[in-house]
């Protein structure tokens, strides 16, 4: 009982501001296009589909931007989350790596989401916002979201991409119990969910879609805003929580990571675990390497091209400086619902191109084999997407093994899988497969970049 497994914060030391990297970065990210007239985009401009506070925190360079108290004292019904020193799993991989994860899964809707969840709807709520719109890949967004709506008297609709919308009956029921409307996309709804059926009768929707509907209806009416659950920079920003408690909690453990893992999507999980480390090592401070994990079947870090590009199929949102496979661009339906997307978020994708962020991309079978390893060792079920997270943690601490080297790994447990069953039982019965994006597919995509001047 000497050896501490988990490592607790008190309430008390919730953190009472969240960490903006944009004020250490060596180089400024590149401004938001207006996607008319290809000038930077105004903070009235962005106005009629966010709300002011969320939109100063988009371009703020402030080192620390403190936390609401009512946020705070939402987010300290499960917050600080705990730190683990996953010993089982290095018992059993026979390594002499030290690996410690950050388990975002505590939260009521099961992930990290709920973190800039709480937020966002506390600055809506404040600005006299009635209804929020958003969109929604495998679930987790959505439900935090709609979690999020009930406790500040908001009402929700969540476009949620097609495929996942069938995959995942649970995380359907989960929103529709806090009240929110959800739909699966591409819907009849639209006018732009409509262009896409008209082409595509059976598309399997995509997060791009899937924003570019809930971006159309919150444009229409006065008393609605749209709410982003990653990419952007306020999204990442409220997500350092993770992070900045993980600090404390190495302390305490009397570690300090030599690498940093976790999934990349829209980059909002990795961000939040790996941007308070990546600002001290901007300040001077420890060198640490951070790897991003997305899937093979939508490898934007790995594959896409760093360029301005939309970020929704439509069309409809800001032009965005970012690694992207192309707007317009399907990725297959494989089962880590909230990797499915064709862009990254632009201040991951800055990084990565400064070289401070290195990107990897693994299948989805080796995926979850390396999650049923994680589960038989640790007792957790990671959601699909951590899985890839997971997959890096495993390949790092056999490198260890090999080398006899002994790393400090720190990874972000993002959300677990208890509503993703089903992805479990096909992968047991041997329904899953690794899927390929279709080169071509991209190659169009790719070429209808918009031409900026």
């Amino acid at each position: 009982m000497s050896d501490p497994v988990k490592y607790l914060l008190d309430e008390q030391q919730l953190p009472r501001f969240w960490y903006n990297i944009n004020a250490d970065l060596p180089k400024p990210l590149d401004p938001f296009l207006h996607p008319g007239t290809q000038q930077p985009i105004t903070p009235d401009e962005l106005s009629v589909i966010f709300p002011r506070a969320v939109i100063e925190q988009e371009v703020s360079t402030e080192r620390e931007i403190e936390i609401p108290q009512p946020v705070r004292e939402v987010l300290r019904q499960w917050r600080p989350s705990p730190l683990y020193r996953a010993r089982r799993l290095e018992q059993a991989l026979k390594t002499p790596a030290k690996i410690f994860y950050k388990y975002e899964g505590v939260s009521p809707a099961g992930s990290h989401k709920a973190n800039t969840a709480i937020a966002q709807a506390f600055y809506n709520k404040a600005e006299g916002v009635k209804r929020i719109t958003t969109e929604t890949g495998a679930g987790q967004w959505g439900s935090s979201l709609a979690m999020a709506g009930s406790m500040f008297g908001l009402e929700i609709l969540v476009y949620m991409v097609k495929v996942s919308y069938n995959q995942k009956p649970y995380r359907r029921a989960f929103m529709e119990t806090f009240g929110a409307q959800c739909i699966a996309s591409p819907s009849d709804t639209t006018e732009s969910g409509r262009a896409i059926l008209a082409e595509h009768p059976d598309s399997s929707g995509s997060l791009g879609i899937a924003i570019s509907e809930a971006v159309e209806l919150a444009a229409q009416r006065d008393d609605t805003k749209y709410a982003l659950g990653s990419v952007l920079n306020h999204v990442l920003l409220h997500q350092t929580v993770i992070g900045l408690e993980a600090q404390k909690q190495l302390e305490m453990a009397d570690a300090y990571p030599d690498m940093v893992i976790g999934c990349t999507g829209g980059g909002s999980n990795f961000g939040g675990i790996a941007f308070p480390f990546l600002g001290e090592q901007l300040r001077g401070g420890r060198e640490v390497e951070c790897i991003a994990v997305e899937p093979t079947a939508c490898p934007t870090l790995t594959k896409g091209l760093f360029a301005y590009d939309f970020g929704d199929t439509a069309h409809l949102t800001p032009l965005c400086k970012m690694h992207t496979l192309g707007s317009t661009f399907v990725p297959p339906g494989f089962h880590a619902g909230g990797l499915r997307y064709h862009g990254m978020a632009p201040q991951v994708s800055h990084l990565a191109k400064l070289g401070f962020i290195k990107p990897r991309s693994y299948n989805q079978l080796e995926c979850f084999a390396a999650g049923v390893q994680f589960a038989k060792a640790e007792g957790i079920i990671p959601a699909p997407e951590a899985n890839h997270a997971v997959r890096a943690v495993i390949h790092e601490a056999e490198k260890c093994r090999e080398s006899g080297q002994s790393k400090s790994i720190l990874f972000n447990l993002s959300g677990h899988g208890n509503f993703d069953m089903q992805a479990y039982t096909d992968y047991f019965g041997d329904k899953l497969k690794d899927l390929e994006y279709a080169e071509n597919e991209v190659a169009m995509a790719l070429s209808g970049l918009p031409s900026i001047g």
